[in-house]
């Protein structure tokens, strides 16, 4: 186990984050965070919609969830050459790099003119359908903009002012961008957008396996336990969780969903639903046994973890006491694989609990409330939530007592 640790403190973790510190990860994962606050206002509108079915409303909130939820696409289009412009200090073409992305993202999803010089494309490409193409058409800007990030027409002792040796200046890779793109697209009719669905699809296909499913939700609770957060797995995750919810919503619209066919890695069941009561690895067991601990140490740091956790904010209890510590790491990598399976087993094989078919990602809604919320009231739920709370009680409870007896021998020998 020590040789295990050691590889992973020395070879494992200072690999990871130099990955994590890479300027394209932390651009698309800058990137999608800065798109949450419209995800988690699309949550809140998608709830609405769910009431609708019990209240007459004179508005219906899937119009403004549309323009939440359903605009992500094009925000991403825009977000990832402004933040690589402005990480690669670029500054002065950071907003023309993010309207350029912009411009190439609508005409990649664009299969038809619809009217003689107005281009024409459906709605759904500007949500989650479209987030694929709009990380890579991101992409494809990002680097002609680099790659012309210090070319001007000028020279540095030009009278001409600043500003409008700017405009000259952008003239070259705008031009570049939107003439190859239109090339592509209109002219040798290259579908940008079927091509980039086509490269990702396989990796949501991947994770709405059963094995995709574990092994990711491992993962998370792999990387966590060494203080590397989930967060940097964003750029590859986001995607696919908020594609899968998509097609969940619309199964259930058309209504042919069935447990067969439902996706799930979504915000929903993973964060809101069933697996992570406190927080990733379901540590709010673990904080009440500390609050209720014999050591000094282990019963502050749970009494001060309690009101955080209760919301699902669990770094205090991470960092406080697992991050690095070999006896509560290995439990951590034990819910990453069981809480899991449960799930799958008691949502796809048995079919007992329902899989959600509504985008709820308020995550710092306390579980419980969350599970009732986002399976539309559904007992089952309740109660296979409440077996994985109970099931991560019982592995993290044996590592626990042999934490605090470490704890309390130490406290014994200073005083």
């Amino acid at each position: 186990m020590q040789k295990l640790i050691n590889w992973l403190e020395t070879s494992f973790q200072p690999k990871m984050n130099k990955i994590n510190h890479n300027i394209w990860v932390v651009t698309l994962k800058d990137s999608m965070l800065q798109i949450l606050p419209f995800i988690l206002l699309g949550s809140i509108f998608c709830v609405g919609a769910v009431v609708e079915e019990w209240i007459s409303l004179p508005f219906s909130f899937w119009t403004p969830f549309g323009w939440t939820m359903g605009m992500v696409s094009v925000l991403i289009a825009f977000l990832i050459p402004f933040n690589f412009c402005e990480k690669k200090r670029l500054r002065k073409n950071r907003i023309i790099a993010g309207s350029t992305g912009l411009i190439l993202f609508f005409i990649s999803i664009t299969p038809q003119i619809m009217i003689e010089g107005n281009p024409g494309f459906g709605s759904d490409a500007f949500g989650a359908g479209g987030m694929f193409c709009a990380m890579i058409t991101g992409i494809i800007t990002c680097i002609v903009f680099n790659l012309f990030g210090k070319f001007s027409f000028f020279k540095e002792d030009s009278a001409i002012p600043d500003f409008v040796r700017q405009w000259f200046d952008a003239l070259l890779p705008i031009g570049l961008v939107i003439f190859c793109g239109f090339l592509l697209v209109q002219v040798f009719n290259v579908d940008l957008y079927a091509i980039s669905v086509s490269i990702f699809m396989p990796l949501q296909g991947v994770l709405n396996t059963w094995y995709g499913f574990i092994l990711m939700n491992f993962f998370y609770c792999f990387i966590y336990s060494m203080g590397i957060a989930s967060w940097v797995l964003t750029p590859v995750t986001q995607p696919v969780r908020l594609a899968s919810i998509t097609a969940n919503i619309a199964l259930a619209a058309a209504g042919t969903a069935t447990a067969a066919n439902l996706n799930m890695f979504t915000d929903s069941m993973i964060f809101s639903t069933y697996l992570w009561w406190g927080g990733i690895a379901c540590t709010l067991p673990l904080v009440g046994f500390l609050a209720m601990s014999k050591s000094k140490k282990l019963k502050a740091l749970g009494r001060a973890c309690i009101g955080p956790a209760i919301f699902n904010i669990n770094e205090p209890v991470v960092f406080g006491c697992i991050v690095w510590n070999p006896i509560m790491m290995l439990p951590m990598w034990i819910i990453g694989i069981v809480l899991p399976s449960i799930v799958w087993i008691g949502c796809k094989v048995l079919a007992f609990a329902p899989i959600t078919t509504i985008q709820f990602d308020l995550w710092y809604c306390p579980f419980g409330i969350s599970t009732w919320i986002a399976t539309q009231g559904s007992i089952a739920a309740i109660v296979l939530a409440l077996i994985c709370l109970v099931v991560a009680a019982l592995i993290w409870y044996p590592f626990f007592k042999a934490y605090e007896k470490q704890c309390i021998e130490e406290e014994a020998n200073n005083d």
